[in-house]
């Protein structure tokens, strides 16, 4: 059996097919229907697609799956079966190209985002997705291929479910507009997050030409150590004679597209438009480019990633501060709200630490009396949606550990394995197979290490039995563990040791739990302060602490400076230019006690989507006598208008986004039924939204909706896979003012033109706006929609200017 995995660790350019669907509508696919339904009625004209693409030069055939899951497949179709036979009748057009062919098993978006942004869990995708593999693994497929993703949640999940069901390579496509993807991740967090995964490829495909993938291929290339493969489109889609067309001929996509060969990308194909004649002219172009030296990057350390940032620590960076503070140890209040459910002050915890400079955040909720499995993992999630900064898994209860790793879209860090009998046996892989580094924790037994001999000798050996379990080393961090040096004089000194063999011999990352060292003594943060100084100096890359402790800080942005890990003292004279002996540098005053808990308005509720206290804010404004109208005209509108403003920076991504929007629901919610009593049943401007025929995607519309609703519209929302005819028909019901239409596919973009022209035919001047990601401003103005909207944010913008809407509710 051909094994991709020995093809891709040899150094050779490999090549992919081009595009199914664009060589489909050219042999019968109708237009609307799907490339899945029509192939199975039409094999011969499947196989004679992947044979012309073989005979081409194509190293590697993908199945006919894109849309192979129970959620696109038409209903009461064998989801398994289907699968099985579009692998085999790949495998059948390998076997007849006279030399080894691969076959990837295709396995695309489901349209559908797991909770909390969308209704599914993540439990259910990943069985979504098994079952989809289990077909193409029946089918005899060489390698899992992950196409056309843009939410890395459900990336993680494809991974996992191919995992789950087989050893085959797995490799994993995203598609990125302006170098990010729909919710908001870079290059940058799709390899590291991919790489802590275990994956053998990386890609990015659609979405673009070879031209405008330049930015997002060099962030690839540039990250990670995982062979890259680049699909690009035939440039972008245009409408020509009713059909969509693109402009890059074979020879010109070859041209632009193997030169990313020089970049140190290992495998090429194409997406939309492209065929046969553009891979064997890409083939013959690529193989004459000059190809740079592989050349392993030495990185040593651990990448945390959220959706859409990442956070290296290492020896090569500054020490991280991770936040303690959301930790019912000591903390009365927090341990009562955590008990009922409350998640309000582990929140302001949250914000107040990450105000303070923390970078990564420890949670923790044991307390007496509360379910871990149930509250950590949704407190992580909640935490996860409302903050950019990754996110520490602590909890003794492993049940709760892998909760939580589920519903965490990206790489934690788990804290942590110890030598506790079947803890790194259940741990251990969970972190490998969800690619979370972890916390390693020098304990056993019932006996403490005192000396740093024995805690080596405890790291080592839980080291190997990470290693006998195929944990790679990449995922580990080593806590030094700190004991107090007012009952073990030489504490502190041990644990300098144990940081410099962490450092030195093994390569590897540590932290330590800083209080521990000075607990019993007077002048504790003067103790604790000084011991981090030296603790850097010895190697110590993170540490456990309350980073609104102004001492700490100080200490170690000095400590920065001395040990040149601070170019120029930027960081330091940025920080302390205005600083006087005994005057502190501000922030938190750290405390036994908690902290004082800041007002959270109306508008930074919006913003920040705090979704659990925006009801109780609007209470408290209409118990002081606000108006209805003035609390939306004046304060809740001019807050999502800012969080739509962020998002248009990049400041925000699509979790933020959604998540301030359904605050934004809430609080409108409940003055809705005061606003309609005051504008005696004066209606608002409605808009009939709709997925246009054969296109059974709607998170962007989804979205879109959402957000209108927000601004003062009342939002129809038809659905997807919906008739021009009952497009028109709705419009005319509901006395709309605009129309928005959305479409992902090349195949069914060409739909919308449909909805334009009956309104022509029945002489009404409704005017309609359309998006979607295929979909361009140049199309749109040659279908003659009235308006363009390339996301959410633009769309309230283009509905506002289309229907003459003020930003203000009537």
């Amino acid at each position: 059996m051909p094994d991709f995995r020995r093809a891709l660790s040899d150094d050779t350019l490999l090549f992919f097919d081009g595009a199914m669907g664009t060589m489909l509508q050219g042999r019968g696919l109708p237009a609307g229907m799907s490339p899945e339904v029509f192939c199975l009625s039409n094999p011969a004209v499947l196989q004679g697609v992947h044979l012309d693409y073989a005979r081409a030069g194509a190293d590697v055939l993908t199945t006919n799956t894109f849309g192979g899951t129970r959620l696109k497949l038409p209903e009461g179709m064998n989801v398994v079966e289907f699968n099985r036979e579009m692998a085999r009748a790949a495998k059948a057009a390998a076997g007849q190209a006279g030399r080894t062919v691969f076959v990837a098993g295709s396995v695309g978006p489901t349209g559908h985002f797991v909770k909390p942004l969308g209704d599914l869990e993540f439990s259910e995708l990943v069985d979504i997705f098994r079952e989809q593999i289990r077909g193409l693994v029946q089918g005899g497929i060489d390698l899992v291929l992950a196409e056309t993703h843009f939410d890395l949640a459900e990336v993680r999940a494809v991974v996992l479910a191919a995992r789950a069901e087989c050893n085959l390579p797995v490799g994993v496509s995203m598609t990125f507009e302006d170098g990010v993807s729909l919710t908001g991740t870079r290059p940058e967090v799709f390899v590291h997050t991919m790489q802590n995964m275990g994956v053998d490829l990386i890609a990015t495909n659609c979405s673009a030409g070879p031209e405008q993938m330049a930015g997002v291929v060099a962030g690839l290339t540039a990250a990670g150590d995982i062979p890259v493969l680049v699909m690009p489109n035939a440039g972008l889609p245009e409408l020509e004679n009713g059909n969509t067309v693109f402009r890059l001929g074979p020879e010109e996509f070859a041209a632009q597209t193997a030169d990313f060969v020089r970049a140190g990308v290992r495998c090429l194909g194409g997406c939309c438009g492209t065929t046969p004649d553009h891979i064997a002219a890409l083939a013959r172009e690529a193989r004459s480019k000059p190809r740079p030296a592989v050349e392993k990057r030495r990185r040593s350390g651990i990448v945390l990633t959220t959706r859409a940032a990442c956070l290296r620590i290492g020896h090569d960076q500054p020490c991280r501060i991770i936040g303690e503070r959301i930790n019912p140890t000591g903390k009365k209040e927090l341990t009562a709200q955590l008990q009922a459910g409350d998640f309000t002050l582990a929140m302001q915890f949250a914000q107040q630490q990450i105000d303070a400079g923390a970078p990564l955040l420890d949670v923790n909720v044991g307390a007496p009396m509360v379910d871990e499995k149930v509250l950590l993992p949704q407190l992580i999630s909640d935490l996860a949606a409302a903050h950019g900064v990754p996110l520490s898994i602590d909890s003794s209860d492993m049940d709760a550990v892998e909760a939580s790793l589920a519903v965490y879209a990206g790489s934690p860090l788990v804290n942590s394995i110890s030598g506790e009998p079947g803890r790194m046996e259940r741990l251990g892989p969970l972190c490998r197979d969800y690619g979370a580094p972890f916390v390693l924790l020098p304990l056993k037994g019932r006996k403490l290490p005192v000396t740093a001999a024995e805690r080596i000798s405890i790291i080592d050996e839980l080291l190997l039995q990470a290693d006998d379990l195929g944990i790679p080393r990449r995922l580990v961090m080593v806590d030094v563990l700190a004991l107090a040096v007012s009952s073990k004089a030489e504490a502190a000194r041990h644990c300098f040791d144990t940081i410099r063999y962490c450092n030195e011999e093994l390569g590897l990352p540590t932290t330590i739990g800083l209080s521990n060292i000075s607990f019993g003594l007077p002048a504790r943060e003067l103790l604790n302060a000084t011991f981090l100084a030296m603790a850097v100096g010895a190697g110590l890359t993170s540490c456990i602490a309350h980073p609104g402790n102004v001492r700490l800080r100080e200490a170690l942005a000095a400590a920065e400076v001395l040990m040149a890990r601070d170019s120029n003292a930027e960081r330091f004279i940025a920080g302390y230019s205005g600083w006087t002996s005994g005057g502190g540098s501000g922030g938190i005053i750290a405390g036994g006690g908690e902290e004082k808990k800041r007002p959270v308005s109306l508008e930074e509720a919006v913003i920040r989507g705090e979704r659990d206290i925006i009801l109780e804010l609007v209470e408290d404004e209409l118990a002081r006598g606000a108006q209805p109208y003035a609390l939306v005209n004046e304060r809740l509108i001019p807050a999502i208008t800012e969080v739509g403003d962020k998002y248009e920076r990049k400041e925000y991504y699509l979790p933020q986004l959604l998540r301030s929007a359904e605050t934004m629901q809430k609080a409108f919610g409940r003055l809705k039924p005061l606003l309609e009593e005051a504008s005696g049943g004066e209606t608002k401007p409605v808009i009939i939204m709709a997925t246009v025929e054969g296109d059974i995607h709607d998170i962007g519309k989804n979205i879109v909706c959402l957000m209108l609703g927000n601004h003062g519209f009342d939002v129809v929302d038809l659905g997807k896979d919906v008739k021009a005819v009952d497009i028109v028909d709705a419009a005319v019901e509901h006395n709309a003012k605009l129309i928005g239409l959305s479409a992902l596919m090349t195949t069914t973009m060409v739909r919308m033109e449909d909805t334009i022209q009956l309104l022509r035919e029945r002489g009404l001047s409704i005017p309609v706006f359309v998006g979607g990601a295929v979909v361009t401003p140049a199309f749109a103005e040659a279908i003659g929609a009235a308006g363009y909207s390339r996301d959410a944010v633009e769309a309230v913008r283009i509905a506002r200017g289309l229907v003459e809407a003020p930003a203000r509710v009537q």
